[in-house]
Parts: C-alpha cells; sequence; structure tokens
C-alpha cells in the first residue's frame, strides 16, 4: 500500500494534481473538503472535531483494505506544531500496515492561486468555496497568518518532493511525482 500525502497552501492545485494522480496511478483521492463540505453541510459551520474523527475513521479502514493506495490532500502550516503532530500520525496509521509514504509540497505564487481559487473544478468540488469574496480572504488571511510553505531542508523525510507548480499543468507536476517516485 502507498500513501501520498500532497501539501501546500490553499489553492495551489492540490486537489486537482491528486485528481490528475489518481487517474494515472489508481491510487484513491481522499482530498480535504471531502470531509469538510459535509461537516459545512449538516452544522452550518467548521467543526473540526468532527472532520477529524470522520478523517480517522476513513484513514484507519482504508489502512486496512486492500486498495493499493490513498492520496491524501493536506494544507499544513509548518509553523504549527499540531500540523506536524496530525500529519505524523496520519502517516503512522499507514506505516503500522506496511504502507510507502510519499510527501509531495506544492508552492505557487499567490496572484495564481487567487486565479486558481475560480476555477470551475475547484467550485465543483468545494462548495464552501463558492462565495469568492470569503474564500478568496481566506487565501490572504493564511498566507499572512501562517507558513503554508516550508523552509528549506525542514522536511525531513526520504520520499519528499517540493514542485513549484506555478506555470505547471497537473499533468506535469504528475509526471514529476512518478518519475520522482516511481508510482
Amino acid at each position: 500500500m502507498k500513501l501520498v500525502i500532497i501539501a501546500g497552501s490553499g489553492a495551489v492545485g492540490k486537489m486537482t494534481v491528486g485528481q490528475e494522480l489518481m487517474k494515472q496511478t489508481g491510487l484513491r483521492l481522499f482530498h480535504n473538503h471531502m470531509m469538510i463540505e459535509p461537516v459545512l453541510e449538516i452544522f452550518g459551520r467548521f467543526e473540526g472535531r468532527v472532520i477529524g474523527e470522520l478523517r480517522e475513521v476513513i484513514f484507519r479502514e482504508f489502512a486496512q483494505s486492500d486498495l493499493p493506495g490513498m492520496i491524501f490532500t493536506y494544507m499544513w502550516a509548518f509553523d504549527q506544531q499540531a500540523d506536524w503532530d496530525y500529519i505524523a500520525h496520519v502517516a503512522d496509521i499507514f506505516r503500522e500496515r506496511g504502507a510507502d509514504i510519499y510527501w509531495v509540497e506544492l508552492v505557487a505564487d499567490q496572484a495564481v492561486r487567487l486565479e486558481r481559487n475560480r476555477t470551475e473544478n475547484r467550485l465543483a468540488h468545494k462548495a464552501s468555496k463558492r462565495n469568492l469574496a470569503f474564500s478568496e480572504g481566506n487565501i490572504l488571511h493564511e498566507d499572512e497568518h501562517y507558513r503554508l510553505v516550508s523552509n528549506e531542508g525542514e522536511i525531513p523525510f526520504e520520499n519528499y518532493v517540493k514542485i513549484d507548480n506555478t506555470n505547471l499543468s497537473p499533468e506535469e507536476v504528475v509526471k514529476i511525482i512518478r518519475e520522482r517516485f516511481g508510482l
């Protein structure tokens, strides 16, 4: 089994790259908003604990399955220890079952990410992003208050790649990922 974790700032292209990687490899995509959107719909607000518990069930059940692997997308604040702990916990769930773990960090210019925030694919899969003024405000707020791009040499994992996808298509990014990790 494989776990590919795709991290990056808001609207960097995590889900879109994950969709293309799924198409090319057969690994299953579990993008962050697959749990966020139903919880927002049911509760009418963000409920982090509920989202976390739902994710936990998915991770544990998937890791015990006979499926070839999962692609998980996550906005990782590198200046928040809780995010480091969470992502290590997710990896451990899969590692305990003998999975190979791959780490992909996507980075792109803020102007490009603000454009991507308006793409049809993003809005189709993330209802909470359809209020463009609000979602663009979130991107700006997150960029200002969190460090969503790792520092050089900060990521200690063997199977790690950082890709600036500012000017790359999802297909080009997936080609880099597949070649780097032999997927």
